[in-house]
């Protein structure tokens, strides 16, 4: 099972290449996606988001919500934050989110980086990429 993050799948709706784009294609062929809610929330935010991008977004199933979820995602940040490192709120709730289901994400955002470095993140972060291409 795939979490794709926001950024992963605006590559993908937009024909970007990359490993992300392939992983993700592959997943959604297996029915093997999912998402964070905040990561709908980014996605729906988007005041000039297509009709039909809306319907294929919203037909993903979302992870659901675990008991204690924020305050686990609140220690998770502290302890970032205490360590001096970046922890922006929405990445911390993906980050808590992917934690508590034991689900990859996948992202093209390098600050997931430090959520595997402290809390065990299983992440894959494809920064070898290339914007606006054919898949």
């Amino acid at each position: 099972m795939l979490c794709v993050d926001t950024s992963s799948l605006i590559a993908y709706l937009q024909g970007s290449k990359g490993k992300d784009v392939e992983l993700l294609d592959q997943a959604l062929a297996d029915q093997a996606v999912v998402l964070a809610c905040v990561t709908l929330t980014e996605l729906l935010s988007d005041p000039g988001l297509p009709k039909e991008t809306r319907a294929i977004i919203l037909g993903l199933p979302m992870l659901p919500l675990t008991d204690s979820y924020w305050e686990r995602a609140g220690s998770l940040r502290a302890s970032l934050l205490r360590r001096g490192a970046k922890a922006r709120l929405a990445d911390t709730l993906i980050a808590q989110q992917c934690l508590d289901h034991h689900v990859t994400l996948v992202t093209r955002d390098r600050d997931f980086k430090i959520f595997k470095e402290i809390a065990g993140l299983k992440v894959l972060i494809v920064l070898d990429h290339q914007p606006n291409g054919k898949r």
